[in-house]
C-alpha cells in the first residue's frame, strides 16, 4: 500500500510504502498525485519513505516506478529516499547517479531531516516552479 505524506510545501510530494506495494497502488495513489502536481509545476520534489512496515514490491509496482520516472525524466528537482531496508539502501547507493535529480538517502530516524531538505527553497527560484 502507498499513502501520501501531507504537510509538504507546493511542488513537493511525499509517499510512504506500507506492507506489500502493488502496481494498483501506483495506478490509484502515486501516479495520479504526481501527474496532477506536474500539471502545476515544471519541477517536483519527491520524498519516498519505505519504513519498517514495508514487506516488498510486486514486479508490476517496480515497473510502474520505472515508467513514472521515465515519463518525467527531466522534471525532478530533488528526490529523498528514507529507508532502513538494506537492499533498497544498497540499490540506491549503487544507482543514485542515474536519478535525474539531486538525490539523497536518509535512514528512517532521519525522516524529519529529509522533510526539511525536500522543503528547502530552490536557490534559483522563490516559487519552486522552475
Amino acid at each position: 500500500m502507498i499513502e501520501q505524506i501531507g504537510g509538504l510545501p507546493p511542488g513537493a510530494l511525499g509517499f510512504r510504502a506500507i506492507g506489500q506495494v502493488t502496481a494498483a497502488d501506483y495506478a490509484q495513489v502515486l501516479v495520479p498525485d504526481i501527474e496532477a502536481a506536474f500539471a502545476m509545476n515544471r519541477k517536483l520534489r519527491l520524498l519516498y519513505q519505505v519504513g519498517p512496515e514495508f514487506t516488498g514490491f510486486d514486479p508490476g509496482a517496480m515497473w510502474e516506478d520505472a515508467m513514472l520516472g521515465f515519463r518525467h525524466f527531466s522534471g525532478w528537482d530533488r528526490v529523498a529516499l528514507v529507508t532502513d531496508v538494506q537492499w533498497l539502501r544498497i540499490t540506491a547507493k549503487a544507482m543514485g547517479f542515474a536519478v535525474p535529480a539531486e538525490f539523497r538517502l536518509f535512514q528512517d530516524a532521519e525522516l524529519q531531516q529529509a522533510i526539511a531538505w525536500i522543503s528547502e527553497p530552490r536557490a534559483d527560484s522563490d516559487d519552486g516552479n522552475k
